[in-house]
């Protein structure tokens, strides 16, 4: 029954790549190279407000106090109760991050672009070079921050601890492909299952470098963070899709202090 599911959601969303988004537009038809600056400021702080970014990056925080990180660290290299190995952990890190760029193929083509023609591949074109902007832009400004800080491995073979590239390079993929699998129609509990499993595969491949000895926790969480807001600001900035925020972050004055509160939209 499982399989039957899975080959029936697989073929709802192959149709979807020759569908079209509400309104009849298509995927990718409203990519612009000039947004303007009311745009880029919206998307710049949707990306800061949503809670895969500033969550993983209270976590790192938090992970600084009683020496968690290097534990953790240390626990997972000792221990290695994922992958049974550092050598073994170190080549599933190169898989799983293979497997969030083969995703983000697969849901690019599966983003509804009408019928398949000229029009089709222009489309999945200017998309596509979003994704591919959103993607260098995450991989190499992870690069750039790695050689300021300089902070020594685990294992000690340099000093490009932080952040992690390979979890940047995941994340920033796995959340491209969640974006655009989001234009087509699903179940509540397909979308839920879908997203899941796509951070699944980030929260792995983090996972993988830490018991790898390549990284702390901290370093893979800013390295998720990272990923995260690249994928949703180019997106949100140069796609056109016109998606209402799914994530919302308020704060009200109070007296004494504060407020500060959090909704999310699960459905499409």
């Amino acid at each position: 029954m499982r399989l039957l599911r899975g080959l029936a959601l697989l073929g709802a969303l192959a149709l979807g790549g020759c569908a079209t988004l509400p309104g009849a537009a298509r995927w990718g038809q409203h990519v612009t190279v000039r947004p303007g600056w009311a745009r880029v400021r919206r998307a710049a702080v949707t990306a800061a407000s949503d809670p895969w970014v500033w969550g993983p990056l209270a976590g790192a925080a938090l992970l600084q106090v009683d020496h968690l990180d290097q534990r953790i660290s240390r626990w997972g290299r000792t221990h290695t109760p994922v992958f049974g190995s550092e050598a073994n952990a170190t080549r599933w890190s190169y898989r799983l991050r293979s497997a969030s760029v083969g995703v983000d193929i697969a849901a690019l083509l599966f983003a509804p672009s009408g019928p398949f023609g000229k029009t089709w591949l222009e489309d999945k074109a200017k998309g596509y070079l979003v994704n591919l902007v959103a993607a260098t832009t995450a991989i190499e400004s992870n690069t750039l921050i790695s050689r300021m800080v300089h902070r020594e491995r685990p294992n000690r073979a340099n000093d490009h601890s932080f952040p992690s590239n390979h979890t940047t390079a995941s994340a920033v993929y796995t959340r491209l492909a969640m974006l655009n699998l989001r234009e087509i129609p699903v179940t509540h509990d397909e979308r839920l299952a879908i997203d899941a499993g796509l951070h699944g595969l980030t929260f792995a491949t983090a996972w993988a470098r830490i018991e790898g000895g390549w990284h702390y926790p901290s370093d893979t969480l800013f390295g998720m963070a990272l990923g995260n807001f690249c994928a949703e600001f180019f997106t949100d900035a140069f796609m056109g899709l016109n998606r209402s925020p799914r994530q919302q972050v308020a704060f009200s004055p109070l007296p004494g202090g504060g407020l500060l509160s959090f909704s999310m939209a699960l459905g499409r």
